[in-house]
C-alpha cells in the first residue's frame, strides 16, 4: 500500500505532541482553466516535538492515532524564520 505524502506549513503547534498543518494545492479548474488554490489543514502526530509555527513540514498518512489524527510528521523541511529584536 502506497501511503500519501503532503508538504505543508504548521499554523499551531500548541498540543501536545499534535501539530495542525495547512497544505495548499493549486490545480486548473476543470471548465474555467484558471488556476485555483485550494487549502486544508491536518492534525499530525509529532511525538518528538520537533515542529514549531511556520515551519514547512513532509507529513504522511498513517493509521488512525485519534478522532482527528490520521497522519504522521515525517520530516521538517525548513525552519520559521525568528525575529530577534523586532521592536525598534
Amino acid at each position: 500500500m502506497v501511503l500519501k505524502e503532503r508538504i505543508g506549513q504548521v499554523i499551531s503547534a500548541k498540543m501536545d505532541k499534535t501539530i495542525v498543518v495547512r497544505v495548499e494545492r493549486r490545480f486548473p479548474h476543470p471548465q474555467y482553466k484558471k488556476i485555483v488554490k485550494f487549502q486544508k489543514k491536518f492534525y499530525a502526530h509529532d511525538g518528538d516535538k520537533k515542529a514549531k509555527q511556520g515551519d514547512t513540514v513532509r507529513i504522511a498518512e498513517c493509521r488512525p492515532l485519534s478522532k482527528l489524527k490520521r497522519w504522521q510528521l515525517v520530516e521538517v523541511i525548513a525552519q520559521a524564520e525568528t525575529s530577534v529584536g523586532a521592536n525598534p
